[in-house]
């Protein structure tokens, strides 16, 4: 696919081609769709970014709970987006022990306890023990805080699966 392409698609082909950077969330791509042309992949990311952050944050919440827990129920069910199946296994989340699954249920328990939100991390930019330093550290935080650096890392997530994209 190429730049091109992406900016001649109508509305409906656009957010098909790649509104699956923002998961179960439409949207966004919607959103973005008005912002063409976009003269490289960056600037349709940002394009994508803009729309988020100028959204109601009742919006911005519903994106952040679109998102699975890590090695969650959705995971065990087989019921995660294909994009959150191949990241999860990227860090190996897919293969965990009964001991490391125990860790990530209870870290998610108490984040969701604490924030009312999913703990969002890209993955794939990391690996089972930097998730679960990272787990350890952001429940330390304030929901203001968390709530921003879940958007922050849904950006790094999109910024990826728009990249496995291979638009030219």
């Amino acid at each position: 696919m190429t730049l091109s392409e992406i900016n001649n698609m109508d509305e409906a082909a656009f957010i098909a081609a790649v509104g699956g950077a923002y998961e179960h969330s439409p949207w966004v791509a919607k959103g973005a769709w008005t912002k063409r042309p976009f003269a490289s992949l960056d600037e349709l990311h940002n394009a994508f970014m803009s729309v988020i952050h100028a959204a109601m944050p009742e919006a911005q919440l519903a994106l952040i709970l679109a998102h699975p827990d890590l090695a969650g129920k959705a995971a065990i069910a087989r019921e995660l987006t294909s994009e959150s199946a191949f990241e999860q296994a990227s860090a190996g989340l897919d293969h965990l022990s009964p001991e490391e699954f125990a860790k990530f249920h209870s870290l998610n328990t108490a984040y969701r306890q604490r924030f009312g939100i999913p703990f969002i991390i890209c993955v794939r930019l990391n690996t089972k023990d930097s998730i679960l330093f990272e787990f350890e550290r952001r429940l330390a935080r304030d929901a203001d805080t968390e709530r921003m650096e879940a958007l922050k890392q849904i950006g790094e997530i999109s910024r990826l699966r728009l990249k496995d994209l291979e638009i030219a």
